[in-house]
Protein backbone atom coordinates (compact mmCIF):
# COMPACT_ATOMS: atom_id res chain seq x y z
CA UNK A 1 0.00 0.00 0.00
CA UNK A 2 1.37 3.39 -0.93
CA UNK A 3 1.58 5.97 1.83
CA UNK A 4 -0.36 9.17 1.43
CA UNK A 5 1.86 12.10 0.45
CA UNK A 6 2.87 14.36 3.32
CA UNK A 7 3.16 18.12 3.49
CA UNK A 8 6.24 19.71 1.90
CA UNK A 9 8.55 21.58 4.25
CA UNK A 10 7.78 25.25 4.83
CA UNK A 11 8.39 28.07 7.28
CA UNK A 12 5.49 29.08 9.51
CA UNK A 13 5.02 32.65 10.72
CA UNK A 14 2.24 33.84 13.00
CA UNK A 15 1.73 37.45 11.95
CA UNK A 16 1.43 39.83 14.88
CA UNK A 17 0.10 42.78 12.90
CA UNK A 18 -1.44 43.40 9.47
CA UNK A 19 1.69 45.27 8.38
CA UNK A 20 3.83 42.25 9.12
CA UNK A 21 1.60 40.02 6.97
CA UNK A 22 1.79 42.51 4.09
CA UNK A 23 5.56 42.79 4.41
CA UNK A 24 5.95 39.02 4.19
CA UNK A 25 3.67 38.87 1.15
CA UNK A 26 5.68 41.59 -0.57
CA UNK A 27 8.98 39.98 0.36
CA UNK A 28 8.15 36.43 -0.73
CA UNK A 29 5.55 36.95 -3.47
CA UNK A 30 4.10 33.70 -4.83
CA UNK A 31 6.25 31.72 -2.39
CA UNK A 32 4.10 32.98 0.50
CA UNK A 33 0.58 31.84 1.36
CA UNK A 34 -1.83 33.16 3.96
CA UNK A 35 -3.63 30.70 6.23
CA UNK A 36 -6.67 31.07 8.48
CA UNK A 37 -8.30 27.66 8.80
CA UNK A 38 -6.08 25.77 6.38
CA UNK A 39 -8.74 23.27 5.32
CA UNK A 40 -8.09 23.99 1.64
CA UNK A 41 -4.48 25.16 1.69
CA UNK A 42 -3.00 22.16 3.45
CA UNK A 43 -4.92 19.69 1.29
CA UNK A 44 -3.56 21.37 -1.85
CA UNK A 45 -0.07 21.36 -0.36
CA UNK A 46 -0.38 17.69 0.57
CA UNK A 47 -1.49 16.80 -2.94
CA UNK A 48 1.36 18.73 -4.54
CA UNK A 49 -0.63 21.56 -6.13
CA UNK A 50 1.02 24.20 -3.94
CA UNK A 51 4.53 24.33 -2.48
CA UNK A 52 4.86 27.62 -0.59
CA UNK A 53 8.12 28.36 1.16
CA UNK A 54 6.40 30.33 3.89
CA UNK A 55 2.91 30.09 5.41
CA UNK A 56 1.69 33.22 7.18
CA UNK A 57 -0.99 32.68 9.84
CA UNK A 58 -3.30 35.72 9.94
CA UNK A 59 -6.21 34.39 11.98
CA UNK A 60 -4.97 36.05 15.17
CA UNK A 61 -4.82 39.57 13.72
CA UNK A 62 -7.15 42.10 15.43
CA UNK A 63 -10.78 41.65 14.45
CA UNK A 64 -10.25 38.50 12.39
CA UNK A 65 -12.15 36.30 14.87
CA UNK A 66 -14.83 38.83 15.83
CA UNK A 67 -18.56 38.82 15.07
CA UNK A 68 -20.06 42.26 15.74
CA UNK A 69 -23.71 43.23 15.27
CA UNK A 70 -25.14 46.76 15.30
CA UNK A 71 -28.87 47.18 14.75
CA UNK A 72 -28.28 50.31 12.63
CA UNK A 73 -25.20 49.22 10.67
CA UNK A 74 -25.54 45.46 10.43
CA UNK A 75 -23.19 42.55 10.91
CA UNK A 76 -19.39 42.46 10.61
CA UNK A 77 -17.84 39.00 10.45
CA UNK A 78 -14.08 38.64 10.77
CA UNK A 79 -12.57 36.64 7.92
CA UNK A 80 -11.14 34.01 10.30
CA UNK A 81 -14.46 33.26 12.02
CA UNK A 82 -15.11 29.55 11.64
CA UNK A 83 -18.26 28.14 10.10
CA UNK A 84 -19.43 26.68 13.40
CA UNK A 85 -18.81 29.97 15.21
CA UNK A 86 -20.80 31.80 12.55
CA UNK A 87 -23.66 29.30 12.51
CA UNK A 88 -23.98 29.28 16.31
CA UNK A 89 -23.63 32.98 16.96
CA UNK A 90 -26.86 34.31 18.54
CA UNK A 91 -26.92 37.53 16.51
CA UNK A 92 -26.42 35.61 13.27
CA UNK A 93 -29.17 33.15 14.18
CA UNK A 94 -31.54 35.96 15.19
CA UNK A 95 -30.97 38.42 12.35
CA UNK A 96 -29.22 36.47 9.55
CA UNK A 97 -30.59 32.91 9.79
CA UNK A 98 -29.96 32.38 6.06
CA UNK A 99 -26.24 32.95 6.66
CA UNK A 100 -26.29 30.56 9.62
CA UNK A 101 -28.03 27.93 7.49
CA UNK A 102 -25.41 28.27 4.74
CA UNK A 103 -22.50 28.09 7.18
CA UNK A 104 -23.89 24.97 8.86
CA UNK A 105 -24.09 23.20 5.47
CA UNK A 106 -20.33 23.39 4.85
CA UNK A 107 -18.54 20.03 4.90
CA UNK A 108 -18.64 18.12 8.21
CA UNK A 109 -18.92 19.37 11.78
CA UNK A 110 -15.24 18.68 12.37
CA UNK A 111 -14.16 20.68 9.32
CA UNK A 112 -16.51 23.51 10.25
CA UNK A 113 -14.48 23.89 13.46
CA UNK A 114 -11.52 24.90 11.24
CA UNK A 115 -12.99 26.19 7.98
CA UNK A 116 -13.40 29.97 7.91
CA UNK A 117 -15.88 32.20 6.13
CA UNK A 118 -13.01 34.20 4.64
CA UNK A 119 -11.33 31.12 3.27
CA UNK A 120 -14.60 29.88 1.83
CA UNK A 121 -15.04 33.13 -0.12
CA UNK A 122 -11.38 33.75 -0.97
CA UNK A 123 -11.13 30.45 -2.85
CA UNK A 124 -13.40 31.91 -5.51
CA UNK A 125 -15.22 28.62 -5.93
CA UNK A 126 -18.70 28.79 -7.46
CA UNK A 127 -19.59 25.95 -5.07
CA UNK A 128 -18.75 27.96 -1.93
CA UNK A 129 -21.73 27.63 0.41
CA UNK A 130 -21.45 31.11 1.92
CA UNK A 131 -21.30 32.69 -1.55
CA UNK A 132 -25.03 32.61 -2.46
CA UNK A 133 -26.06 33.69 1.04
CA UNK A 134 -23.59 36.58 1.03
CA UNK A 135 -24.83 37.58 -2.41
CA UNK A 136 -28.54 37.83 -1.50
CA UNK A 137 -27.64 39.54 1.79
CA UNK A 138 -25.64 42.05 -0.28
CA UNK A 139 -22.46 41.65 1.73
CA UNK A 140 -19.30 43.64 1.14
CA UNK A 141 -15.82 42.16 1.28
CA UNK A 142 -13.25 44.10 3.33
CA UNK A 143 -9.69 43.87 1.97
CA UNK A 144 -6.48 45.27 3.41
CA UNK A 145 -3.36 45.94 1.40
CA UNK A 146 -0.49 48.39 0.87
CA UNK A 147 -2.99 51.13 -0.04
CA UNK A 148 -5.00 50.59 3.15
CA UNK A 149 -8.53 49.20 3.51
CA UNK A 150 -11.03 48.91 0.69
CA UNK A 151 -14.48 47.36 0.30
CA UNK A 152 -15.70 45.34 -2.66
CA UNK A 153 -19.31 44.41 -3.34
CA UNK A 154 -19.60 40.65 -3.24
CA UNK A 155 -21.00 40.56 -6.79
CA UNK A 156 -17.77 42.25 -7.94
CA UNK A 157 -15.52 40.03 -5.84
CA UNK A 158 -15.99 36.77 -7.76
CA UNK A 159 -14.32 36.98 -11.18
CA UNK A 160 -14.17 33.32 -12.26
CA UNK A 161 -13.39 29.83 -10.94
CA UNK A 162 -10.63 30.37 -8.39
CA UNK A 163 -10.38 34.05 -9.31
CA UNK A 164 -11.37 36.99 -7.11
CA UNK A 165 -10.83 40.73 -6.88
CA UNK A 166 -8.21 40.13 -4.17
CA UNK A 167 -5.02 41.81 -5.39
CA UNK A 168 -1.52 40.45 -4.86
CA UNK A 169 -0.30 41.58 -1.45
CA UNK A 170 -3.82 41.94 0.00
CA UNK A 171 -5.70 39.95 2.61
CA UNK A 172 -9.38 39.68 3.44
CA UNK A 173 -10.12 40.95 6.93
CA UNK A 174 -13.93 40.88 7.20
CA UNK A 175 -17.30 40.66 5.50
CA UNK A 176 -19.89 43.34 6.24
CA UNK A 177 -23.59 42.56 5.94
CA UNK A 178 -26.14 45.40 5.99
CA UNK A 179 -29.28 45.16 8.08
CA UNK A 180 -31.71 42.87 6.20
CA UNK A 181 -34.99 44.37 4.97
CA UNK A 182 -37.75 44.39 7.57
CA UNK A 183 -39.67 41.12 7.69
CA UNK A 184 -37.10 39.28 5.55
CA UNK A 185 -37.30 35.48 5.32
CA UNK A 186 -34.55 33.33 3.81
CA UNK A 187 -33.67 29.78 2.88
CA UNK A 188 -30.50 28.07 1.68
CA UNK A 189 -30.82 24.78 -0.20
CA UNK A 190 -27.91 22.61 -1.26
CA UNK A 191 -27.63 19.39 -3.22
CA UNK A 192 -24.52 17.24 -2.90
CA UNK A 193 -23.70 13.66 -3.74
CA UNK A 194 -24.32 12.74 -0.12
CA UNK A 195 -26.07 14.35 2.82
CA UNK A 196 -22.96 15.48 4.66
CA UNK A 197 -19.54 16.76 3.83
CA UNK A 198 -19.81 17.18 0.06
CA UNK A 199 -19.37 20.15 -2.24
CA UNK A 200 -22.54 21.55 -3.71
CA UNK A 201 -23.64 20.16 -7.05
CA UNK A 202 -26.26 22.92 -7.01
CA UNK A 203 -27.10 25.49 -4.35
CA UNK A 204 -29.83 28.11 -4.13
CA UNK A 205 -30.26 31.02 -1.72
CA UNK A 206 -33.65 32.75 -1.52
CA UNK A 207 -34.41 35.92 0.42
CA UNK A 208 -37.90 37.45 0.39
CA UNK A 209 -39.35 40.46 2.17
CA UNK A 210 -42.50 42.64 2.13
CA UNK A 211 -42.41 45.72 -0.09
CA UNK A 212 -45.52 47.82 -0.58
CA UNK A 213 -44.05 49.40 -3.72
CA UNK A 214 -43.87 46.06 -5.55
CA UNK A 215 -47.02 44.96 -7.45
CA UNK A 216 -46.90 41.58 -5.73
CA UNK A 217 -46.34 43.16 -2.32
CA UNK A 218 -42.97 41.43 -1.98
CA UNK A 219 -39.45 41.44 -3.36
CA UNK A 220 -37.09 38.54 -3.65
CA UNK A 221 -33.38 38.02 -4.11
CA UNK A 222 -32.20 34.74 -5.62
CA UNK A 223 -28.63 33.47 -5.97
CA UNK A 224 -27.35 30.26 -7.57
CA UNK A 225 -24.17 28.39 -6.75
CA UNK A 226 -22.15 25.73 -8.57
CA UNK A 227 -23.97 26.28 -11.88
CA UNK A 228 -21.82 28.99 -13.51
CA UNK A 229 -18.22 30.22 -13.41
CA UNK A 230 -19.20 32.39 -10.44
CA UNK A 231 -21.99 32.53 -7.90
CA UNK A 232 -24.70 34.59 -9.57
CA UNK A 233 -27.92 36.49 -8.94
CA UNK A 234 -30.97 35.87 -11.11
CA UNK A 235 -32.47 39.35 -11.77
CA UNK A 236 -35.09 38.08 -14.23
CA UNK A 237 -36.47 35.80 -11.54
CA UNK A 238 -36.45 38.60 -8.99
CA UNK A 239 -38.36 40.93 -11.33
CA UNK A 240 -40.96 38.27 -12.07
CA UNK A 241 -41.59 37.63 -8.38
CA UNK A 242 -42.00 41.35 -7.69
CA UNK A 243 -44.55 41.78 -10.49
CA UNK A 244 -46.78 38.70 -10.27
CA UNK A 245 -49.09 37.53 -7.51
CA UNK A 246 -47.32 34.96 -5.39
CA UNK A 247 -48.55 31.41 -5.77
CA UNK A 248 -47.73 28.05 -7.28
CA UNK A 249 -48.00 29.25 -10.89
CA UNK A 250 -45.66 32.18 -10.27
CA UNK A 251 -43.21 30.03 -8.33
CA UNK A 252 -43.13 27.42 -11.09
CA UNK A 253 -42.47 30.06 -13.74
CA UNK A 254 -39.77 31.64 -11.60
CA UNK A 255 -38.11 28.23 -11.15
CA UNK A 256 -38.06 27.76 -14.92
CA UNK A 257 -36.43 31.16 -15.35
CA UNK A 258 -33.85 30.27 -12.71
CA UNK A 259 -33.03 27.12 -14.65
CA UNK A 260 -32.56 29.22 -17.80
CA UNK A 261 -30.22 31.58 -15.94
CA UNK A 262 -27.92 28.73 -14.91
CA UNK A 263 -24.83 28.06 -17.03
CA UNK A 264 -23.53 24.76 -15.67
CA UNK A 265 -20.91 22.40 -17.07
CA UNK A 266 -20.54 18.65 -17.16
CA UNK A 267 -17.99 17.38 -14.65
CA UNK A 268 -17.26 14.29 -12.56
CA UNK A 269 -19.91 15.25 -9.99
CA UNK A 270 -22.90 15.91 -12.26
CA UNK A 271 -23.98 16.66 -15.80
CA UNK A 272 -25.04 20.12 -16.91
CA UNK A 273 -28.54 18.84 -17.68
CA UNK A 274 -28.92 17.41 -14.18
CA UNK A 275 -27.72 20.64 -12.61
CA UNK A 276 -30.21 22.70 -14.60
CA UNK A 277 -33.05 20.43 -13.53
CA UNK A 278 -31.97 20.65 -9.90
CA UNK A 279 -31.83 24.46 -10.09
CA UNK A 280 -35.50 24.39 -11.03
CA UNK A 281 -36.38 21.94 -8.27
CA UNK A 282 -34.43 23.67 -5.48
CA UNK A 283 -35.65 27.11 -6.53
CA UNK A 284 -39.24 25.90 -6.46
CA UNK A 285 -38.75 24.39 -2.99
CA UNK A 286 -37.11 27.55 -1.71
CA UNK A 287 -39.80 29.84 -3.09
CA UNK A 288 -42.60 27.71 -1.71
CA UNK A 289 -41.00 27.79 1.73
CA UNK A 290 -40.08 31.49 1.79
CA UNK A 291 -43.31 32.58 0.10
CA UNK A 292 -45.40 30.54 2.48
CA UNK A 293 -43.73 32.01 5.54
CA UNK A 294 -44.02 35.54 4.18
CA UNK A 295 -47.73 35.20 3.56
CA UNK A 296 -48.30 33.72 7.04
CA UNK A 297 -46.65 36.61 8.88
Amino acid sequence: MLARPGLPSFDYVRAGAPGEALRLLEQHGEAARLVMGGTDLFVRMRDGFLRPKIVVDVKHLPGMRDVVYDERVGLTVGAAVTMNELARHPHVQAHYPLLAEAASSVASYQLRNRATVGGNLCNGSPAADTGPATLVLEGRIVLYGPGGEREVKVEDFFLGPGQTALHAGELMTAIRYPVPPAGAVGRYLKLGRNKAGDLAIVSVAVLGFPDGMAPSGYRFRLALGSVAPVVLRAPEVETLLAERTLGEETFALAAEKAMQAARPIDDVRASAAYRRAMVRNLTLRGLRDVGGRLRNT
